[in-house]
C-alpha cells in the first residue's frame, strides 16, 4: 500500500514537473512573440519617424503626411497592448492621437516647387527617401490602410517627381560640363536626359518644355562641333599646304 501511495506521488510529481514545465515553455514563447512584436512596431516607428524627418526636401500632400502619422499612430498602440503598463507608451500615444486630431498645417506643404540639392551626396538621400515612402505606401495599401484611388495619385506623384529629379540632375550637369568646354560630357548627360523623357508614355506641359529645352541644348551642342570640325580642317587643310609649298618651292640657288 505505501509503495503503491509513493508511487502515485511519484507519477503525480512527474506530471507536475511536466506541466510546470510545458506552463513555463509557453509563457517564455509567448514573451518572445512579445518582444518580437514589439521590436517590430519600434522598427516601424522609427522608420516612418526618419522619413518624414528627410522628407523636409520632398514636397509632400496631406494625404501622404496624414498616412505617415496613422502609421506611427497605430504602431504605438499595438505597443500599448502589448506593454499595457509602459507610461511612456501611453505618452507617446496620446500625442499621436493630438497630432492626427489636428491635422497638417498646410503652410508646410512644399507643393511641386523644390530645389535640387547642390551635392550629389544630398541628391542620393534625396531619391532614396522618395524610394522608401513609395515603399511605405505599397505596404500600407496592401494592408488595407490607403483607398486605391489614393495610393495610384501619390504614387504617381513620387514617380513623377523621381523623373524630375532625375532629369533635372543630368541637365545641371550637363550645363556644368558645358561651361567647363567638356561638350562631349555635356552631349552625353544631355542625350540620356532626352532618352529618358522620350521613353514616356505619357506628356504634360513639363515634359514636353524639358524636350524642348533638351533639343535645344542638343543642337546648340551639335552646331559647336560641326563648327569646330570645320575650323580644325581648315587648320589642317592650311598645314598641309603650307608643308607642300614648302616640299615645292624651288630651291634657292647659292
Amino acid at each position: 500500500m505505501i509503495v503503491s501511495i509513493i508511487i502515485m506521488l511519484i507519477v503525480a510529481l512527474i506530471v507536475i514537473a511536466v506541466w510546470v514545465s510545458a506552463v513555463q515553455q509557453h509563457k517564455e514563447k509567448q514573451e518572445a512573440q512579445r518582444r518580437q512584436e514589439l521590436a517590430k512596431q519600434k522598427k516601424i516607428i522609427e522608420e516612418t519617424e526618419e522619413v518624414l524627418v528627410n522628407s523636409v526636401n520632398i514636397p509632400l500632400s496631406n494625404n501622404v503626411m496624414m498616412i505617415l502619422y496613422r502609421r506611427i499612430h497605430d504602431a504605438l498602440a499595438a505597443m500599448v497592448e502589448l506593454s499595457p503598463s509602459s507610461k511612456e507608451l501611453k505618452s507617446r500615444l496620446n500625442d499621436a492621437k493630438t497630432r492626427l486630431t489636428s491635422g497638417v498645417d498646410e503652410s508646410a506643404n512644399m507643393g511641386e516647387n523644390f530645389a535640387l540639392p547642390d551635392h550629389d551626396k544630398q541628391l542620393i538621400s534625396l531619391i532614396q527617401g522618395i524610394k522608401k515612402l513609395r515603399t511605405i505606401m505599397r505596404s500600407e495599401h496592401s494592408k488595407g490602410k490607403i483607398d486605391t484611388p489614393v495610393f495610384m495619385q501619390e504614387d504617381k506623384t513620387f514617380e513623377r517627381l523621381q523623373l524630375k529629379i532625375n532629369i533635372e540632375s543630368q541637365i545641371k550637369r550637363g550645363v556644368a560640363a558645358r561651361n567647363a568646354n567638356m561638350v562631349g560630357s555635356a552631349r552625353q548627360y544631355f542625350e540620356k536626359a532626352y532618352a529618358t523623357i522620350t521613353a514616356l508614355n505619357y506628356s504634360d506641359d513639363y515634359v514636353t518644355n524639358k524636350k524642348n529645352q533638351l533639343e535645344d541644348y542638343l543642337n546648340e551642342i551639335s552646331s559647336e562641333l560641326k563648327a569646330s570640325n570645320a575650323s580644325a580642317r581648315k587648320k589642317r587643310e592650311e598645314e598641309e599646304k603650307d608643308d607642300l609649298d614648302v616640299l615645292f618651292a624651288p630651291k634657292k640657288k647659292w
